[in-house]
């Protein structure tokens, strides 16, 4: 993968990951674009994702700095309350990360067919939700724990885990005021874990990407996804995801027209 190849992708992941659009399912679609090798390829999809959750991490600085600081207060409160329902929201994504890894690996593999098709999900998904009245209920419990089964499912490339959780959230009711900011907190602890355990097993490392090229993704993802982000929680407020469900649909066709031939 040459610098440039890394910088455009990276901008691809970082515009995509805040949009209901699956930045998985267009990084898998432009790796295949590119040609780069599927064995390699996941270590960069890692890194990526981590620098999009690093941008989460500055957006929400001041909410993550007050949850964190209320968390380790005596007695019971808000903040509290709310990071353990994020806990709970985890509990889904964990369980499948250490039973099916390796299975959800294989679906990494440059199959735009299976990722046009979960594009198609995406967009029925969007549509769904954007039929149904506006939600005025808080997250509860089980409300973020069926959220967190969602972001379970999303895992597979091509299936948007912020289209998916907030989609999720709208139908079971909850205000969209509340799911931008819960769908992009809730995936912090599990990517920059899995992060952790690539570095610490040396699989960055040792890449044949080679370090500059991960480097230069990571900072495109990470500057492109600070915009991305602010956008997003503009449109789930206002519920404009309609375009968004046609746009999945248009590339989901288009990924499914082209694996055929």
């Amino acid at each position: 993968m040459s610098w440039f190849e890394a910088l455009l992708l990276g901008l691809l992941q970082g515009l995509t990951e805040f949009l209901p659009v699956s930045s998985s399912g267009h990084l898998e679609l432009g790796k295949v674009l590119f040609g780069v090798e599927a064995e390699n390829s996941l270590i960069f999809t890692v890194v990526v994702h981590s620098a999009t959750v690093f941008s989460t991490l500055v957006v929400f600085r001041k909410e993550i700095s007050s949850l964190f600081v209320n968390f380790f207060k005596y007695g019971k409160n808000d903040e509290k309350t709310y990071v353990l329902k994020l806990l709970v929201s985890m509990i889904p994504i964990l369980i499948v990360g250490f039973l099916f890894k390796d299975e959800i690996k294989s679906l990494f593999d440059g199959n735009i067919v299976f990722v046009g098709c979960m594009l198609l999900l995406t967009a029925l998904l969007l549509l769904v939700s954007f039929f149904k009245p506006k939600g005025t209920r808080s997250i509860g419990w089980l409300d973020a724990f069926i959220i967190g089964c969602a972001q379970a499912c999303a895992a597979l490339p091509g299936l948007s885990r912020s289209g998916s959780t907030i989609a999720t959230g709208m139908l079971l009711g909850n205000k969209p005021e509340e799911l931008a900011k819960f769908s992009f907190l809730m995936v912090i602890i599990p990517v920059l874990g899995e992060l952790f355990l690539d570095v610490v097993s040396g699989k960055i490392v040792t890449s044949e990407i080679g370090v500059l090229p991960l480097i230069i993704g990571f900072v495109s993802a990470f500057i492109s996804g600070l915009l991305a982000c602010k956008i997003m929680i503009n449109l789930v407020k206002k519920g404009k995801l309609f375009w968004f469900a046609i746009y999945c649909t248009i590339i989901g066709a288009v990924a499914i027209f082209a694996g055929i031939l």
